[in-house]
């Protein structure tokens, strides 16, 4: 599937009956996608390895290069409010899970699980996903969502297969896998 042509919303109710939107992020969103992202980075200082923590954690230009890589960005939108943003990536037997951040005050909050739900519905491959080893708060909400942790091994392949990392990321890192 080409998730830059797809244009599914999910509109609900959200906490305390706000209007809470699902939908493809535009240029518009840079800014917000960039606030959403470094802010929740945040929780990555001191925990995953020093050489691989800078400051932003993403610039414009990283994020620029993501979406012209192909990684199409939805947000979770709260009355007008962007809250949380999660990429997908289309490569060519499978979809990879990219860039998934949930603004710190609104963690908990389920909001990450919905937006999650929705983009992995979208695709009828396996879906991966990559984290830093040391965010064991993301592994545990991946297995929440019915990914399982491959081997080191097969990490490894997948690692070098689909994404485009420096080594020491791939060192540094595990991949969930969730099959359709």
């Amino acid at each position: 599937m080409d998730f830059s042509d797809w244009t599914g919303h999910f509109l609900s109710r959200g906490r305390g009956g706000a209007m809470s939107l699902i939908r493809r992020c535009t240029h518009r969103d840079t800014d917000r996608i960039l606030a959403i992202i470094n802010d929740a980075a945040q929780a990555y200082k001191g925990v995953i390895p020093d050489d691989r923590y800078h400051e932003p954690y993403m610039s414009r230009e990283e994020l620029e290069a993501e979406i012209g890589d192909g990684v199409a960005f939805w947000g979770y939108e709260e009355d007008g409010e962007l809250r949380a943003v999660m990429g997908i990536q289309d490569r060519c037997d499978v979809a990879l899970i990219r860039h998934a951040y949930v603004q710190t005050a609104q963690r908990g909050s389920g909001i990450g699980t919905k937006l999650l739900f929705h983009l992995t519905s979208a695709s009828d491959k396996p879906i991966l996903v990559g984290t830093w080893a040391a965010a064991t708060w993301a592994i545990r909400f991946y297995e929440k969502n019915g990914f399982r942790l491959v081997s080191s091994e097969e990490k490894n392949r997948l690692l070098r297969t689909y994404w485009t990392i420096p080594e020491r990321q791939v060192e540094t890192s595990v991949v969930l896998e969730k099959r359709k």
